[in-house]
């Protein structure tokens, strides 16, 4: 009797240990699926930041080109301001669009702070 029972222990632990080795293996298949999706994800989103990447970088570059247009565009405003303001130029407007003149010496009046402050004496 004592070895029957004896026997039907080791059976019990032997069935158990297979329990726990197919459960053990169950778990490994799923882990094992688990970290396949989480390289699948990782590689997808690698592929998604390179693919953004090179979109961005082509949107910099021609941002890029349009700033170098500009800046030139920019220039030649600066060159036409300056041409169109140039001192010999407004002064001849005045003069022929005008009609007028520099002062004589005796027209000219000093102001400081809205008072007369001289007349040009002779």
């Amino acid at each position: 009797m004592n070895r029957a029972a004896a026997g039907t222990g080791l059976n019990r632990r032997v069935a158990g240990n297979r329990t726990d080795a197919s459960q053990w293996r169950s778990q490994l298949f799923w882990w094992i699926v688990a970290l396949w999706l989480a390289v699948i994800a990782s590689s997808l989103g690698v592929v998604y930041v390179a693919y953004d990447t090179r979109a961005k970088l082509n949107e910099l570059e021609s941002l890029r080109r349009q700033q170098s247009e500009l800046q030139v565009v920019w220039g030649q405003y600066l060159l036409e301001e300056s041409t169109w303001a140039a001192y010999g130029r407004v002064e001849k407007l005045a003069r022929e669009r005008l009609a007028m003149k520099i002062p004589d010496s005796v027209s000219i009046v000093m102001v400081e702070n809205g008072i007369k402050v001289s007349a040009n004496e002779d």
